[in-house]
């Protein structure tokens, strides 16, 4: 369990420095952190599910607090105040060697970007007229290379750009010495993860109040 605590807390790490929010503090145990969106106020994460879970989704009635739990909805859903509403379903992802590319290039018509902020490396491909076509980041933190919003433009898809900004994304964390990656994929980018070598860690459930 303690590895998972691990795991969970250096995702979170990674994905407030993505995003450019303070890093998580411990809740019981779990973490929250203050995001300060206007439709995520806070989230607060928890490896497993316990009484900690079920005493906070009981208590919090404002909306836009996010709850997430590394298990399955049908293990608390039923169990906890109608109010919370399910959000689609989330995969924490590993890949703890390098990823298993085919020979991919950059399709014609694209260039690349590339710039940091913190421990965070940005990859943007723009099409030929400047437009961002697909972006992502990874930050470097407690040993463990973190992918956050990896998102390809819906007029540029089916082009192998993501497959592509992967790949420079993880050049770059393997120059700096980072080769255990982590990520929260989507049910559509689980499918694409897994074409490259990456397995599901544990199911990473979210639930909030919507206003």
């Amino acid at each position: 369990m303690k590895d998972k605590v691990k795991i969970v807390e250096s995702w979170l790490k990674g994905w407030c420095l993505s995003r450019e929010v303070f890093f998580p503090v411990q809740y019981r145990s779990g973490f929250n952190v203050f995001v300060g969106y206007e439709k995520q106020k806070e989230r607060y994460v928890f490896p497993e599910l316990n009484d900690d879970f079920f005493e906070l989704a009981r208590s919090i009635d404002e909306p836009w607090v996010y709850l997430k739990v590394c298990t399955s909805p049908d293990q608390f859903i039923g169990k906890i105040p109608e109010r919370w509403q399910l959000q689609p379903q989330g995969y924490m992802m590993t890949c703890f060697h390098p990823m298993n590319f085919r020979k991919v290039r950059l399709a014609d018509g694209y260039h690349l970007e590339f710039s940091q902020y913190n421990s965070t490396f940005v990859v943007t491909i723009l099409s030929e007229n400047g437009e961002q076509a697909s972006i992502g980041r990874v930050s470097l933190v407690d040993g463990f290379a973190v992918y956050d919003r990896i998102i390809t433009e819906k007029d540029h898809q089916r082009k192998g750009l993501a497959t592509f900004l992967l790949k420079e994304l993880e050049k770059i964390a393997l120059s700096k010495g980072f080769s255990n990656n982590l990520l929260v994929a989507t049910e559509e980018g689980k499918l694409l993860y897994e074409t490259l070598g990456w397995k599901v860690y544990s199911l990473h459930t979210s639930v909030v109040i919507p206003s």
